[in-house]
Protein backbone atom coordinates (compact mmCIF):
# COMPACT_ATOMS: atom_id res chain seq x y z
CA UNK A 1 0.00 0.00 0.00
CA UNK A 2 2.15 2.91 1.27
CA UNK A 3 5.30 1.43 -0.31
CA UNK A 4 3.72 0.74 -3.69
CA UNK A 5 2.22 4.07 -4.69
CA UNK A 6 3.58 5.56 -7.93
CA UNK A 7 4.90 8.63 -6.08
CA UNK A 8 6.74 6.58 -3.48
CA UNK A 9 8.26 4.24 -6.09
CA UNK A 10 9.34 7.12 -8.32
CA UNK A 11 11.14 8.71 -5.39
CA UNK A 12 13.35 5.69 -4.68
CA UNK A 13 17.03 6.00 -5.59
CA UNK A 14 19.58 3.19 -5.87
CA UNK A 15 23.33 3.33 -5.48
CA UNK A 16 25.85 1.49 -7.64
CA UNK A 17 26.09 -1.50 -5.31
CA UNK A 18 22.33 -1.98 -5.28
CA UNK A 19 22.15 -1.82 -9.07
CA UNK A 20 25.01 -4.33 -9.35
CA UNK A 21 23.23 -6.64 -6.88
CA UNK A 22 20.02 -6.57 -8.91
CA UNK A 23 22.00 -7.29 -12.06
CA UNK A 24 23.76 -10.22 -10.38
CA UNK A 25 20.45 -11.66 -9.20
CA UNK A 26 19.11 -11.51 -12.75
CA UNK A 27 22.15 -13.40 -14.02
CA UNK A 28 21.85 -15.99 -11.27
CA UNK A 29 18.21 -16.53 -12.19
CA UNK A 30 19.36 -17.46 -15.70
CA UNK A 31 21.88 -19.97 -14.34
CA UNK A 32 19.20 -21.41 -12.05
CA UNK A 33 17.00 -22.12 -15.06
CA UNK A 34 19.94 -23.88 -16.71
CA UNK A 35 20.50 -26.12 -13.70
CA UNK A 36 16.81 -26.96 -13.48
CA UNK A 37 16.73 -27.95 -17.14
CA UNK A 38 19.82 -30.15 -17.04
CA UNK A 39 20.05 -31.53 -13.50
CA UNK A 40 16.54 -32.59 -12.42
CA UNK A 41 17.66 -35.69 -10.52
CA UNK A 42 20.33 -33.83 -8.55
CA UNK A 43 17.85 -31.12 -7.60
CA UNK A 44 15.32 -33.61 -6.24
CA UNK A 45 17.39 -34.09 -3.09
CA UNK A 46 17.81 -30.35 -2.65
CA UNK A 47 14.03 -29.86 -2.86
CA UNK A 48 13.41 -32.30 -0.04
CA UNK A 49 16.03 -30.73 2.19
CA UNK A 50 14.75 -27.21 1.48
CA UNK A 51 11.18 -28.23 2.41
CA UNK A 52 12.37 -29.58 5.75
CA UNK A 53 14.53 -26.56 6.53
CA UNK A 54 11.86 -24.07 5.43
CA UNK A 55 9.15 -25.61 7.59
CA UNK A 56 11.49 -25.78 10.55
CA UNK A 57 13.05 -22.31 10.27
CA UNK A 58 9.91 -20.31 9.46
CA UNK A 59 8.17 -21.76 12.50
CA UNK A 60 11.23 -21.48 14.74
CA UNK A 61 11.38 -17.75 13.93
CA UNK A 62 8.02 -17.56 15.71
CA UNK A 63 9.15 -19.70 18.65
CA UNK A 64 7.57 -22.92 17.36
CA UNK A 65 10.01 -25.80 17.80
CA UNK A 66 9.69 -29.49 16.91
CA UNK A 67 12.15 -32.23 17.91
CA UNK A 68 14.54 -33.02 15.06
CA UNK A 69 13.65 -36.70 15.31
CA UNK A 70 10.04 -35.89 14.43
CA UNK A 71 10.59 -33.11 11.93
CA UNK A 72 11.53 -35.13 8.85
CA UNK A 73 8.74 -37.66 9.47
CA UNK A 74 6.23 -34.81 9.63
CA UNK A 75 7.47 -33.18 6.44
CA UNK A 76 7.51 -36.51 4.59
CA UNK A 77 3.99 -37.24 5.97
CA UNK A 78 5.22 -40.39 7.65
CA UNK A 79 3.80 -39.24 10.99
CA UNK A 80 0.68 -37.48 12.20
CA UNK A 81 1.12 -34.22 14.14
CA UNK A 82 0.50 -34.73 17.85
CA UNK A 83 1.45 -31.51 19.64
CA UNK A 84 0.46 -27.94 18.84
CA UNK A 85 3.96 -27.24 17.53
CA UNK A 86 3.81 -30.27 15.25
CA UNK A 87 0.37 -29.16 14.03
CA UNK A 88 1.75 -25.75 13.09
CA UNK A 89 4.75 -27.26 11.29
CA UNK A 90 2.45 -29.64 9.39
CA UNK A 91 0.31 -26.70 8.35
CA UNK A 92 3.34 -24.83 7.02
CA UNK A 93 4.38 -27.98 5.17
CA UNK A 94 1.06 -28.09 3.37
CA UNK A 95 1.04 -24.38 2.54
CA UNK A 96 4.60 -24.65 1.21
CA UNK A 97 3.62 -27.64 -0.95
CA UNK A 98 0.72 -25.63 -2.40
CA UNK A 99 3.10 -22.86 -3.45
CA UNK A 100 5.57 -25.32 -4.98
CA UNK A 101 2.80 -26.99 -6.97
CA UNK A 102 0.56 -24.09 -7.94
CA UNK A 103 2.53 -20.83 -7.87
CA UNK A 104 2.10 -20.33 -11.60
CA UNK A 105 -1.69 -20.45 -11.34
CA UNK A 106 -2.03 -18.68 -7.98
CA UNK A 107 -1.64 -14.93 -8.59
CA UNK A 108 -1.53 -12.66 -5.57
CA UNK A 109 -5.08 -12.22 -4.28
CA UNK A 110 -7.03 -11.93 -1.05
CA UNK A 111 -8.17 -15.50 -1.64
CA UNK A 112 -4.67 -17.02 -1.82
CA UNK A 113 -3.54 -15.04 1.25
CA UNK A 114 -6.51 -16.29 3.27
CA UNK A 115 -5.99 -19.83 1.95
CA UNK A 116 -2.36 -19.87 3.07
CA UNK A 117 -3.30 -18.65 6.54
CA UNK A 118 -6.07 -21.24 6.79
CA UNK A 119 -3.64 -24.01 5.82
CA UNK A 120 -1.24 -22.94 8.55
CA UNK A 121 -3.83 -23.70 11.21
CA UNK A 122 -5.72 -26.55 9.55
CA UNK A 123 -4.50 -29.12 12.10
CA UNK A 124 -5.19 -27.00 15.17
CA UNK A 125 -8.32 -27.59 17.28
CA UNK A 126 -11.24 -25.41 16.24
CA UNK A 127 -11.04 -23.24 19.35
CA UNK A 128 -7.32 -22.59 18.79
CA UNK A 129 -7.60 -21.77 15.12
CA UNK A 130 -5.68 -18.54 14.55
CA UNK A 131 -6.89 -17.96 10.99
CA UNK A 132 -9.11 -15.15 12.20
CA UNK A 133 -10.86 -12.70 9.94
CA UNK A 134 -8.86 -9.67 8.91
CA UNK A 135 -11.07 -7.50 11.12
CA UNK A 136 -9.63 -9.09 14.28
CA UNK A 137 -7.70 -6.45 16.20
CA UNK A 138 -5.69 -8.75 18.51
CA UNK A 139 -1.94 -8.26 18.18
CA UNK A 140 0.38 -11.23 18.70
CA UNK A 141 3.65 -10.85 20.58
CA UNK A 142 6.84 -11.37 18.55
CA UNK A 143 9.61 -13.64 19.88
CA UNK A 144 12.05 -12.14 22.34
CA UNK A 145 14.45 -9.76 20.61
CA UNK A 146 12.43 -9.66 17.40
CA UNK A 147 11.00 -6.72 15.51
CA UNK A 148 7.98 -4.66 16.52
CA UNK A 149 6.94 -4.39 12.89
CA UNK A 150 3.18 -4.62 12.82
CA UNK A 151 2.86 -3.67 16.50
CA UNK A 152 0.90 -0.57 15.41
CA UNK A 153 -1.21 -2.02 12.60
CA UNK A 154 -4.23 -0.47 11.00
CA UNK A 155 -7.51 -0.62 12.87
CA UNK A 156 -9.24 -3.92 12.22
CA UNK A 157 -11.98 -2.58 9.93
CA UNK A 158 -9.39 -0.88 7.68
CA UNK A 159 -7.30 -4.00 7.09
CA UNK A 160 -9.38 -5.73 4.37
CA UNK A 161 -9.44 -2.48 2.38
CA UNK A 162 -5.69 -2.01 2.86
CA UNK A 163 -4.93 -5.59 1.73
CA UNK A 164 -7.09 -5.17 -1.38
CA UNK A 165 -5.32 -1.89 -2.13
CA UNK A 166 -1.89 -3.48 -1.69
CA UNK A 167 -2.72 -6.29 -4.10
CA UNK A 168 -4.00 -3.87 -6.74
CA UNK A 169 -1.00 -1.56 -6.36
CA UNK A 170 1.46 -4.47 -6.58
CA UNK A 171 -0.09 -5.76 -9.80
CA UNK A 172 -0.35 -2.28 -11.30
CA UNK A 173 3.28 -1.48 -10.50
CA UNK A 174 4.32 -4.81 -12.02
CA UNK A 175 2.25 -4.32 -15.17
CA UNK A 176 3.36 -0.72 -15.66
CA UNK A 177 7.04 -1.35 -14.91
CA UNK A 178 7.07 1.25 -12.15
CA UNK A 179 10.06 -0.48 -10.49
CA UNK A 180 12.20 -3.57 -10.80
CA UNK A 181 10.16 -6.66 -9.77
CA UNK A 182 12.81 -7.41 -7.13
CA UNK A 183 11.95 -4.04 -5.60
CA UNK A 184 8.21 -4.65 -5.68
CA UNK A 185 8.32 -8.07 -3.98
CA UNK A 186 10.05 -7.01 -0.73
CA UNK A 187 8.01 -3.79 -0.61
CA UNK A 188 4.75 -5.71 -0.88
CA UNK A 189 5.91 -8.00 1.95
CA UNK A 190 6.76 -4.98 4.10
CA UNK A 191 3.32 -3.52 3.49
CA UNK A 192 1.67 -6.85 4.32
CA UNK A 193 3.49 -7.01 7.65
CA UNK A 194 2.62 -3.39 8.48
CA UNK A 195 -1.05 -3.99 7.72
CA UNK A 196 -0.88 -7.05 10.00
CA UNK A 197 -4.00 -8.74 8.60
CA UNK A 198 -4.14 -11.71 10.99
CA UNK A 199 -4.10 -12.03 14.75
CA UNK A 200 -1.34 -14.64 14.42
CA UNK A 201 0.56 -16.37 11.65
CA UNK A 202 1.16 -13.20 9.61
CA UNK A 203 4.96 -13.65 9.77
CA UNK A 204 4.76 -17.14 8.33
CA UNK A 205 2.24 -16.07 5.71
CA UNK A 206 4.62 -13.24 4.74
CA UNK A 207 7.45 -15.72 4.17
CA UNK A 208 5.16 -17.97 2.14
CA UNK A 209 4.06 -14.98 0.06
CA UNK A 210 7.72 -14.11 -0.48
CA UNK A 211 8.26 -17.50 -2.12
CA UNK A 212 5.04 -17.25 -4.11
CA UNK A 213 5.90 -13.87 -5.61
CA UNK A 214 9.51 -14.83 -6.31
CA UNK A 215 8.42 -18.06 -8.03
CA UNK A 216 6.05 -16.12 -10.26
CA UNK A 217 9.01 -14.02 -11.39
CA UNK A 218 11.10 -17.18 -12.03
CA UNK A 219 13.29 -16.54 -8.98
CA UNK A 220 12.62 -20.05 -7.71
CA UNK A 221 15.81 -20.72 -5.78
CA UNK A 222 13.63 -21.19 -2.69
CA UNK A 223 12.61 -24.58 -4.07
CA UNK A 224 16.16 -25.82 -3.59
CA UNK A 225 17.68 -23.61 -0.89
CA UNK A 226 15.61 -22.59 2.12
CA UNK A 227 15.25 -18.81 2.16
CA UNK A 228 13.47 -19.13 5.51
CA UNK A 229 16.59 -20.81 6.93
CA UNK A 230 18.69 -17.90 5.67
CA UNK A 231 16.27 -15.48 7.37
CA UNK A 232 16.62 -17.46 10.59
CA UNK A 233 20.42 -17.60 10.33
CA UNK A 234 20.43 -13.79 10.24
CA UNK A 235 17.29 -13.20 12.28
CA UNK A 236 18.67 -10.18 14.15
CA UNK A 237 19.18 -8.38 10.83
CA UNK A 238 15.91 -9.74 9.50
CA UNK A 239 13.86 -8.31 12.33
CA UNK A 240 15.92 -5.13 12.71
CA UNK A 241 15.65 -4.09 9.06
CA UNK A 242 11.92 -4.81 9.00
CA UNK A 243 11.45 -2.70 12.10
CA UNK A 244 13.62 0.13 10.80
CA UNK A 245 11.89 0.22 7.42
CA UNK A 246 8.42 0.19 9.00
CA UNK A 247 9.02 3.38 10.99
CA UNK A 248 6.88 6.15 9.52
CA UNK A 249 4.98 3.70 7.29
CA UNK A 250 1.54 5.07 8.20
CA UNK A 251 2.59 8.50 6.97
CA UNK A 252 4.33 7.15 3.87
CA UNK A 253 7.63 8.56 5.16
CA UNK A 254 9.41 5.27 5.90
CA UNK A 255 12.89 4.37 4.66
CA UNK A 256 12.72 1.06 2.78
CA UNK A 257 16.44 0.89 1.98
CA UNK A 258 17.48 -1.22 5.01
CA UNK A 259 14.86 -3.87 4.22
CA UNK A 260 15.65 -3.86 0.49
CA UNK A 261 19.36 -4.31 1.13
CA UNK A 262 18.75 -7.15 3.58
CA UNK A 263 16.24 -8.89 1.30
CA UNK A 264 18.49 -8.76 -1.75
CA UNK A 265 21.45 -9.94 0.32
CA UNK A 266 19.49 -12.94 1.60
CA UNK A 267 18.35 -13.83 -1.91
CA UNK A 268 21.90 -13.45 -3.21
CA UNK A 269 23.18 -15.76 -0.47
CA UNK A 270 20.56 -18.36 -1.45
CA UNK A 271 21.69 -18.28 -5.09
CA UNK A 272 25.37 -18.47 -4.19
CA UNK A 273 24.68 -21.46 -1.95
CA UNK A 274 22.65 -23.05 -4.73
CA UNK A 275 25.51 -22.65 -7.20
CA UNK A 276 28.02 -24.09 -4.77
CA UNK A 277 25.87 -27.12 -4.00
CA UNK A 278 24.98 -27.90 -7.59
CA UNK A 279 28.49 -27.14 -8.76
CA UNK A 280 30.05 -29.34 -6.09
CA UNK A 281 27.77 -32.21 -6.96
CA UNK A 282 28.45 -31.89 -10.66
CA UNK A 283 32.23 -31.79 -10.45
CA UNK A 284 32.59 -34.77 -8.13
CA UNK A 285 33.03 -38.33 -9.41
CA UNK A 286 29.78 -40.21 -9.85
CA UNK A 287 28.51 -42.11 -6.85
CA UNK A 288 27.20 -41.19 -3.43
CA UNK A 289 30.21 -42.58 -1.58
CA UNK A 290 32.57 -40.36 -3.58
CA UNK A 291 30.49 -37.29 -2.76
CA UNK A 292 30.58 -38.04 0.97
CA UNK A 293 34.32 -38.78 0.83
CA UNK A 294 35.10 -35.49 -0.91
CA UNK A 295 32.82 -33.52 1.40
CA UNK A 296 34.49 -34.95 4.52
CA UNK A 297 38.05 -34.47 3.25
CA UNK A 298 37.57 -30.84 2.28
CA UNK A 299 36.51 -29.89 5.81
CA UNK A 300 39.06 -27.85 7.73
CA UNK A 301 37.39 -27.93 11.16
CA UNK A 302 35.24 -30.21 13.23
CA UNK A 303 32.16 -31.61 11.49
CA UNK A 304 29.26 -33.90 12.31
CA UNK A 305 27.50 -36.65 10.43
CA UNK A 306 24.40 -34.47 10.09
CA UNK A 307 26.47 -31.67 8.50
CA UNK A 308 27.88 -34.06 5.91
CA UNK A 309 24.41 -35.45 5.29
CA UNK A 310 23.03 -31.96 4.72
CA UNK A 311 25.81 -31.16 2.24
CA UNK A 312 25.13 -34.34 0.25
CA UNK A 313 21.41 -34.28 -0.65
CA UNK A 314 20.02 -37.69 -1.55
CA UNK A 315 22.64 -39.61 0.45
CA UNK A 316 21.37 -41.64 3.41
CA UNK A 317 22.84 -41.36 6.89
CA UNK A 318 23.88 -45.02 6.74
CA UNK A 319 25.99 -44.30 3.65
CA UNK A 320 27.59 -41.30 5.39
CA UNK A 321 28.48 -43.45 8.39
CA UNK A 322 29.99 -46.20 6.22
CA UNK A 323 32.18 -43.74 4.31
CA UNK A 324 33.38 -42.04 7.50
CA UNK A 325 34.30 -45.41 8.97
CA UNK A 326 36.23 -46.24 5.82
CA UNK A 327 38.11 -42.93 6.00
CA UNK A 328 38.83 -43.58 9.67
CA UNK A 329 40.22 -47.03 8.88
CA UNK A 330 42.44 -45.44 6.26
CA UNK A 331 43.85 -42.99 8.78
CA UNK A 332 42.37 -39.96 7.06
CA UNK A 333 39.91 -38.77 9.73
CA UNK A 334 39.15 -39.50 13.36
CA UNK A 335 36.25 -38.94 15.76
CA UNK A 336 36.65 -36.60 18.70
CA UNK A 337 34.01 -38.30 20.80
CA UNK A 338 31.35 -40.97 20.89
CA UNK A 339 27.62 -41.08 20.47
CA UNK A 340 25.14 -39.10 18.39
CA UNK A 341 26.81 -35.74 19.05
CA UNK A 342 30.33 -36.89 18.19
CA UNK A 343 32.37 -34.65 15.92
CA UNK A 344 34.94 -35.69 13.33
CA UNK A 345 38.11 -34.04 12.09
CA UNK A 346 40.61 -34.54 9.29
CA UNK A 347 44.00 -35.72 10.54
CA UNK A 348 46.78 -33.15 10.43
CA UNK A 349 48.75 -35.22 7.94
CA UNK A 350 46.12 -34.45 5.36
CA UNK A 351 47.08 -31.19 3.66
CA UNK A 352 45.19 -31.46 0.40
CA UNK A 353 42.21 -33.12 -1.16
CA UNK A 354 43.07 -36.45 -2.83
CA UNK A 355 43.30 -36.35 -6.59
CA UNK A 356 40.37 -38.73 -6.98
CA UNK A 357 38.11 -36.20 -5.30
CA UNK A 358 38.99 -32.81 -6.84
CA UNK A 359 37.77 -29.75 -5.05
CA UNK A 360 35.29 -27.49 -6.76
CA UNK A 361 36.90 -24.29 -7.93
CA UNK A 362 34.44 -23.19 -10.57
CA UNK A 363 30.72 -23.17 -11.22
CA UNK A 364 28.96 -24.51 -14.29
CA UNK A 365 28.19 -21.73 -16.70
CA UNK A 366 27.30 -23.79 -19.75
CA UNK A 367 25.12 -26.89 -20.19
CA UNK A 368 26.99 -30.17 -19.58
CA UNK A 369 27.61 -32.38 -22.61
CA UNK A 370 25.87 -35.46 -21.25
CA UNK A 371 22.09 -35.52 -21.25
CA UNK A 372 21.54 -38.19 -18.62
CA UNK A 373 22.40 -38.75 -15.01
Amino acid sequence: MHSLTPDFLSGLRYNGLQIATLRSLGELRGKQQLFVAHRPRILKGLKQLAAIESSESSNRLEGVVVASGRLKSLIMKNAEPKTRSEQEVAGYRDALALIHEAAAVSPLSEGIIQQLNNMLCRYLPQEENYGKATTNNTIDCPPAGSSTVGSHPLEGHFRPMAMADTIIRYQTALDQNLADPLVLVPLSILDFLCIHPFSDGHGRVARLLTLLLLYQLDYSVGRFISIERIFEDSKESYYRTLETSSQGWHEGEHDVQPWLNYFWGALLRAYKEFEVRVGTIDYLPRGKSARVRAEALKRTGLFSISEIEKSCPGVSRDTVRLVLRSLKAGGLIEPTGKGRNAKWKKLSSMHSTPSDCPATTALILTPPRETHE
